[in-house]
């Protein structure tokens, strides 16, 4: 079986489009490629309660969850707003990302 690739990398600008956080941004942390989920910094946060211990003193933790990635979009930076992806080309045959409506290049 080969390995899933997506269009949205890690360190990217994305928005969230569906669900309980549509609407809020941020940067991705972390692909799972095998779940076809991301990790969005400062999105789906969720308190999880563990064991006190030196590290938790108070026994709850912070931490983002995953979201599907078909539930997020790519932020385009000349319009500021969410936007498809595609796959082109340049001169020298190097495949780069870009926006389809803007032809802005990632």
């Amino acid at each position: 079986m080969t390995q899933p690739r997506f269009k949205i990398k890690r360190g990217d600008m994305v928005q969230v489009l569906v669900g309980r956080n549509k609407g809020q941004r941020g940067s991705v942390k972390k692909v799972l490629l095998d779940d076809h989920k991301v990790i969005v910094d400062g999105v789906n946060v969720v308190i999880r309660n563990v064991k006190p211990d030196y590290k938790h003193p108070e026994g709850a933790v912070k931490k983002e969850m995953a979201i599907d990635i078909s539930n997020v979009s790519l932020i385009d930076p000349s319009n500021d707003k969410p936007a498809r992806v595609g796959y082109k080309f340049d001169d020298a045959g190097k495949k780069i990302r870009y926006f389809k409506k803007s032809g802005t290049i990632l």
